[in-house]
This record gives structure tokens, C-alpha cells and sequence, in this order.
């Protein structure tokens, strides 16, 4: 599937934070479909028990994509906070292998907005995926004193004009 754009990195966020020691630093694509797509890994810091990710990581990823799949179709200016997130475990997710992450609008309104997101693996495998939902708030009611362009900070351009995504 076509690339038509990269999304922002931050500075410490466990999932994108390029100055997490133990973070993903995982990368975001705006898709040629309006979807985001992530392809990233998780190392062995981040298992539950040898050879799987920790259920609470793999959570953590589909949360991400929620609000970066809103950026498709909005811009990094707009924010929000999950309310809910229904998740469902399909298999175990591996460390040390190349995922493929995607999140999808389905719903949004002048408030709302609900995103479904899913992990796969290199084969196209559906291993977990989440529906989402989130209110938008303008970032100052999210932290204070914080300009959220200072922690996304970074915009690293690779390359990438295309990710193999079947499933």
C-alpha cells in the first residue's frame, strides 16, 4: 500500500519516543487508503513470558494508532484522550519479528471519535485489534504548560514510499 505521508515522532513516549531507551520507537505512516500503518518490533524488554509481548504493550500500540489514524484525516493539531478501548487478543504476540500496525477511522463527530486498530504479523495474520474510542481536547486541557510540537519534535524522513500489508 502506498505511502503519502510521515507523521511526527516524540521525544519520550513509550511507543514513538526516539529518546526512550526502552521505548518502540516506532515509525507512522499516513496511507495512500486513509489509513496509519506502523512497522516496528518489540524486543525481549517487553515480554510477558519468553517468546510474547506483555498484553499491556500490544494495548499500548493499538491505543497509539487510534489517535495517529485521526491525524490522517485531521492534522497533528488535533488531540484527544481515550474513554474506552475494547481489545481482543486473537494470538500471541511476538518480540524480535517484524508487525505490522493499522488504524482506521470508523466514526467521528465534532467530539468524538472511534477508531478500529489491529497487529499483524509478517504474513498478514491478525494477532490483536481494538475498537477505540476518544473525545477530542485541545491539547492544553490535556497537560498544561506543554506545546505538544516540542515533544513532537521529530520528523525523520526514511524513505519509505510503500508497506506490504495483505491479510
Amino acid at each position: 500500500m502506498k505511502v503519502i505521508g510521515k507523521q511526527r515522532n516524540s521525544r519520550m513516549c513509550m511507543v514513538c519516543g526516539l529518546d526512550n531507551p526502552i521505548g518502540l520507537k516506532a515509525p507512522f505512516y499516513n496511507m495512500e487508503d486513509g489509513s496509519v500503518m506502523t512497522v516496528f518490533r518489540y524486543s525481549a524488554e517487553h515480554q510477558s513470558f519468553p517468546e510474547r509481548v506483555h498484553g499491556g504493550l500490544v494495548a499500548t500500540m493499538l491505543d497509539e494508532l487510534g489517535l495517529r489514524a485521526l491525524w490522517v484525516k485531521s492534522s497533528e493539531d488535533t488531540f484527544g484522550v481515550t474513554m474506552t478501548m475494547e481489545v481482543k487478543y486473537r494470538k500471541p504476540v511476538p518480540y524480535d519479528q517484524e508487525l505490522v500496525g493499522r488504524g482506521v477511522v470508523e466514526r467521528e463527530t465534532g467530539k468524538f471519535f472511534t477508531i478500529r486498530t489491529g497487529l499483524y504479523d509478517g504474513e498478514g495474520m491478525l494477532l490483536a485489534e481494538a475498537l477505540v474510542k476518544y473525545i477530542k481536547l485541545d491539547a492544553d486541557r490535556i497537560v498544561k504548560d506543554i506545546d505538544p510540537h516540542e515533544e513532537m519534535c521529530y520528523l525523520v524522513e526514511d524513505g519509505v514510499q510503500e508497506i506490504a500489508f495483505t491479510r
